[in-house]
């Protein structure tokens, strides 16, 4: 899977872009079918600490599913975002299976 990793307003290292093309390729154990996936990555400008924003856009045939999450760190969020699209993966390859 192609995985597009896009920094707003800062520039990413190597370690973080490896590990979300990592995080993300697990995806694939789940719904087979995925073209590719934008990551944006934002830094908010508040004086909270969960300022780290991960926003996923994953493409898969007829669809497209967007997670957001916020989270103290890049490596947190994009944890979670993972998880997240697992879930809706997960449902998205059952509700094929029930209309075959």
């Amino acid at each position: 899977m192609k995985v597009n990793v896009n920094a707003v307003n800062f520039s990413v290292d190597r370690k973080l872009v490896d590990f979300i093309q990592v995080r993300l390729d697990k995806l694939e154990k789940f719904f087979d079918k995925i073209v590719a996936a934008d990551v944006f990555l934002k830094v908010d400008n508040t004086s909270e600490k969960e300022n780290k924003c991960v926003e996923v856009k994953i493409h898969v045939p007829g669809d497209d599913f967007v997670v957001k999450k916020q989270c103290k760190t890049f490596e947190e969020a994009a944890e979670l975002a993972a998880e997240s699209l697992e879930r809706l993966l997960v449902k998205r390859k059952e509700k094929i299976r029930s209309h075959i």
